[in-house]
């Protein structure tokens, strides 16, 4: 018997979203094996719901879909599960960790392998006890299940008496999850291990049992993150917005997102709560609507902040810059700002002088280039940066790991092995520039004094020839004020252009503002162990290109960061 020809895109999900239509574009590729699972699923009690109703009284349509996919993708005649990756996007109060437990409840009873371990894989404790206690409950209210499965609270680990499996709930380190060879493993709250440092490797290992069982999946489930997604939850979302889209065929991953279109996010349309039902398919069972509506109306009076956060968790919103309450004022038109085009060598095409700015440098610091092009045409400013880090940031700022990573794969951020490295990489990049023409005569590089003479040095050594007449020490604290209130000045009249990256967007968005007298000042203390460095490369560089430098001759030379 031929297997069934199937495709895991869903292009046309913008529509189907909207008319609150399956975002799963066909049917189980196995019914009885679906119907089979469906069978037991159905049954399973909702303990904490009033009324203790069913599976097959209180699910919507859509957990019936899902759970149809993952239980119909298995092929009973070669024991192969056809699709075995899943991620599930929805908001909060959706079920999700109920959901959770009735798919693994009911793998764990259907499983025929001898001692098979499956696992349901939590950030936290408390997330961990989302899960488990239903399940302890499902089985507690059916008397063939309380037979024939043994419940351990102390471990949170339900055994299967006849076939010795296992299906245990835990809260996630690497020592948890190292050598086990799980069956099915359902990740929940995907978001939270995006900000986990070595999160990639735990999840490795913990799926690491899918080589050697064909049966196998792993399901991915997680909430929108109130901060910009990071680490493994940004590649596994990314990677699973290109499958639905169509951009990569993967059969055997299926993603289920609910998400506003981009058209709605254009419009805001999701401050409409007359439009919470896109990412809220359980909008009035589990997601209780006068609730909902009373939490709108309390963000909405607490402030930007609290309404993102709102947004994220509740509408499935992405945020795309993390605002605190003391930010900088420029932050909130950084985004509209951005232009991805504006590579560095689009910058060397564009612009009739340029300026450079620098800042860090520390062993578990970033180093931060900055370059302010004043474009030869609008005269409009031009900003590209880059920034280096020491490979022992890693294990020093452990909390912001993942999100260096992601920018040294975007490619704005280089990762080095040996001091000094880093320092002839900005040499490198400022000479390509002066040898472009490009360098007004004096006051060409911006630098904070502290800490920086070895960058000083490299570029006033004979090979670089670069004097005192170009470098120019500025003045940090209070007295970057004007740079500060110029920059944000421009980046609000639409007079200051970005190249949109993630890494800048991050670092506005840790910047926090202190008032000093009648200044403000931004440093880095004040903002704690997020690093703001290209930030502060971009206000040095903002002190010299207000000062208008006059433009050379320009002979075009491309060069690249790294």
């Amino acid at each position: 018997m031929a297997e069934p020809v199937w495709s895991t895109a869903c292009k046309d999900w913008e529509r189907r979203i909207i008319a609150g239509e399956p975002l799963i574009p066909f049917g189980p590729l196995f019914p009885e094996e679906a119907q089979s699972a469906l069978d037991l699923f159905s049954t399973l009690k909702l303990v904490d719901v009033t009324g203790e109703p069913t599976m097959a009284e209180a699910a919507r349509p859509w957990v019936v879909e899902f759970v149809s996919a993952i239980f119909g993708a298995y092929n009973p005649t070669t024991g192969r599960r056809l699709i075995n990756e899943f991620l599930m996007l929805i908001s909060k109060k959706n079920g999700k960790s109920t959901l959770a437990a009735g798919i693994m409840l009911t793998a764990l009873v259907q499983n025929w392998r001898k001692s098979g371990e499956f696992l349901i894989l939590a950030p936290t404790k408390e997330v961990a006890d989302n899960s488990f206690t239903p399940i302890k409950d499902m089985i507690k209210a059916d008397e063939e299940l309380d037979k024939l499965l043994h419940v351990q609270v102390n471990t949170r680990t339900i055994r299967h008496h006849k076939t010795g499996a296992t299906l245990k709930v835990v809260a996630a380190d690497a020592e948890t999850v190292s050598g086990k060879k799980a069956i099915g493993v359902f990740v929940d709250e995907l978001h939270e291990f995006g900000k986990k440092a070595r999160a990639s490797n735990m999840l490795l290992e913990a799926t690491g049992g899918l080589a050697s069982r064909p049966e196998g999946f792993v399901i991915y489930a997680s909430t929108q993150s109130e901060n910009p997604p990071a680490g493994v939850f940004k590649q596994k979302l990314q990677y699973a917005r290109k499958v639905r889209d169509g951009e990569i065929e993967d059969p055997r991953f299926l993603p289920v997102l609910y998400e506003f279109p981009q058209k709605m996010l254009d419009e805001k349309a999701y401050l409409d709560l007359e439009n919470a039902y896109v990412t809220n398919p359980n909008w009035g069972a589990s997601v209780d609507v006068p609730r909902i509506t009373q939490l709108h109306a309390q963000h909405q009076e607490s402030g930007e902040e609290g309404m993102r956060e709102f947004l994220a968790k509740h509408l499935n919103v992405q945020v795309t810059m993390a605002l605190s309450a003391d930010r900088w004022a420029g932050a909130d038109f950084w985004e509209p700002a951005g232009d991805k085009t504006l590579t560095f060598d689009e910058l060397l095409e564009r612009a009739e002088v340029i300026v450079f700015g620098i800042d860090g440098g520390g062993l578990d610091d970033l180093l931060g280039l900055a370059a302010i092009g004043r474009c030869k045409k609008t005269r409009k400013w031009l900003h590209w940066a880059h920034a280096w880090a020491h490979e022992i940031v890693f294990e020093r700022r452990k909390d912001i790991a993942p999100r260096l990573r992601d920018f040294e794969s975007a490619g704005d951020l280089t990762v080095v092995k040996k001091p000094g490295e880093d320092v002839k990489k900005v040499a490198d990049i400022i000479c390509s520039v002066r040898d472009a023409k490009l360098l007004p005569a004096k006051n060409a590089i911006g630098v904070d004094a502290a800490g920086i003479g070895a960058i000083v040095e490299e570029l006033m050594s004979p090979g670089r020839g670069f004097t005192t007449d170009h470098i120019l020490a500025i003045s940090q604290g209070w007295k970057l004020n004007g740079a500060i209130k110029t920059t944000e000045r421009m980046i609000a009249g639409g007079d200051f252009i970005h190249g949109g990256s993630e890494m800048m967007a991050w670092c506005v968005g840790n910047a926090k503002v202190v008032q000093v007298g009648n200044a403000i000042t931004i440093n880095k203390q004040v903002s704690g162990t997020a690093k703001i460095d290209p930030l502060m490369a971009t206000f040095d560089a903002a002190t010299l290109m207000a000062e208008n430098p006059a433009a050379k001759h320009k002979t075009l030379v491309l060069a690249t960061a790294g």
